[in-house]
């Protein structure tokens, strides 16, 4: 079984709507009374669980497709283009639901590829993002300059990404915007799933003690935590009904891994409207534990593309 000890950091980024991401940091000093991290140890927890009347809070709790990406580049993983999504297969999802949880896909698989300066790639994947938003009826929430945009900073990676987060956040807003909800949830379940997919597979049999990636894939588990939180916002849909049922697996998966964490401590910052939420933590884990969550996560991203 394998204990670390960690800080856990949480960022909150203000996207012009208080857009809420979850990510790591390095260690710090170890701190008293530690406790398994959830939902509710963290303080703020007051402000995204409490007084919940619609999903938009939840919903802003996840981290985007580009931070996902950006989790696993900043955990030393490289590019590996065999484990995205082929855009050839963009024209095989024709029902909303898989429409939907392939656009999430394709969004991360494109900031991934954004993250790794594969420009061509980026751009295809945005065409096919296009394609599957035309497919949910949402076209209009993407600029119909965007595609020139990237075009023009095809080689700023700085530009290109601030692009794929403005074309999330539209496409997200757009979907809620217009009592579409339960569709917005299904794509970033999609995305959500794709980043853990990737993360997993970057991780060998072999390589799972004292690797930064695994200690973040690890982590995912509080941002599950948040996800099934979402979903229930939605449970009388049918697209939100079957996907709970699909993620059973991962979450058997997570219930086996525990975070020991100690009280959060926000420390915001006025100046760049960061705050970052530190507390030191424990991952408790065995590499049975991960290989099964790796496998989980490759069956059912598997059926997702089909």
């Amino acid at each position: 079984m394998y204990l670390r000890n960690r800080l856990l950091t949480g960022t909150i980024l203000t996207w012009a709507v208080s857009l809420l991401v979850i990510s790591t940091g390095c260690s710090s000093e170890k701190k008293k009374d530690a406790k398994e991290a959830n939902l509710e140890n963290f303080d703020i927890s007051k402000d995204v669980l409490n007084d919940i009347s619609t999903a938009k809070k939840i919903f802003y709790s996840l981290p985007s497709p580009l931070e996902t990406a950006m989790i696993i580049k900043s955990a030393g993983a490289e590019y590996e283009e065999r484990l995205l999504n082929p855009t050839e297969n963009a024209g095989n999802y024709t029902t909303n639901k898989s429409i939907a949880l392939n656009l999430g896909i394709y969004t991360t698989d494109m900031s991934f590829a954004s993250l790794f300066d594969q420009t061509q790639t980026t751009i295809n994947y945005m065409d096919a993002s296009k394609e599957l938003a035309e497919g949910l009826g949402i076209l209009d929430a993407i600029d119909e300059d965007i595609m020139a945009r990237l075009e023009d900073n095809i080689n700023n990676r700085d530009a290109i990404m601030d692009i794929i987060s403005e074309t999330f956040l539209n496409t997200s807003s757009y979907l809620k915007e217009n009592d579409r909800e339960a569709i917005a949830t299904v794509v970033l379940v999609g995305g959500w799933l794709e980043g853990l997919y990737i993360a997993t597979q970057l991780v060998g049999d072999d390589e799972i003690e004292d690797n930064r990636l695994v200690d973040r894939v690890i982590e995912q588990k509080l941002s599950f935590e948040i996800l099934e939180k979402l979903l229930e916002q939605s449970k009388e849909d049918e697209n939100i009904q079957a996907l709970s049922s699909q993620l059973a697996d991962i979450k058997n998966a997570f219930d086996e891994i525990k975070i020991i964490s100690t009280e959060v401590s926000p420390e915001p910052n006025e100046v760049t409207n960061i705050t970052t939420l530190k507390s030191d933590v424990e991952l408790d884990f065995t590499p049975e534990t991960f290989k099964t969550l790796k496998e989980k996560v490759r069956i059912l991203r598997s059926n997702f593309i089909l």
